[in-house]
């Protein structure tokens, strides 16, 4: 099943496709966006044409939104990926020209809404990089709690890294809606 299509004021989400590859190649390739991504920058076009291709198939076990802003090129995207029932993760990217406008919060919000309000889910986390403030910011201003500290968890780019979990429930987002 695609992702349903998903508005904001300013945002429409739509399922992420093939075709956004050459849109999302800048962001993919940029050292800075990816430093904290569970892989390195891409090399090639023909690299993020594949990276792509795996989110964009539908029946995968996630589901993953494009973010665009009225010309329907990608900015970036939100994932939601299955886990236990009722339970998903959330993950995000976003092109680095638009960090600091509220985008990614606003993206990720609407996802959170989606997921609590439509797919009736009790439970949303994150898995972030200690060291990446962004993220974590973003998770805190939206209600995440942290709730673990996982040693030596991936092996990426950088190296071995340590995790951060963080995680929403669906009456605490009720909660800070209404604040």
């Amino acid at each position: 099943m695609p992702a349903p299509t998903l508005t904001t004021a300013r945002l429409v989400l739509r399922q992420l496709r093939e075709d956004d590859a050459a849109a999302l190649f800048p962001v993919l390739s940029d050292p800075e966006v990816m430093t904290w991504w569970s892989s390195g920058p891409h090399e090639s076009l023909s690299e993020t044409v594949d990276y792509v291709k795996g989110n964009a198939s539908e029946g995968q076990g996630f589901l993953c939104w494009a973010i665009t802003a009225g010309d329907d090129a990608a900015l970036g995207w939100v994932i939601l990926i299955d886990g236990k029932p009722d339970v998903k993760e959330i993950g995000y990217i976003l092109h680095r020209d638009h960090w600091g406008r509220g985008i990614a919060r606003e993206a990720v919000a609407r996802v959170i809404d989606h997921g609590f309000d439509d797919l009736k889910l009790r439970r949303i986390f994150a898995d972030t990089d200690p060291e990446n403030a962004g993220s974590i910011g973003l998770l805190e201003r939206l209600g995440f709690q942290r709730e673990g500290h996982l040693r030596g968890e991936w092996e990426t780019h950088i190296g071995v890294r340590d995790s951060l979990i963080y995680g929403l429930l669906r009456d605490e987002w009720t909660l800070e809606k209404t604040r």
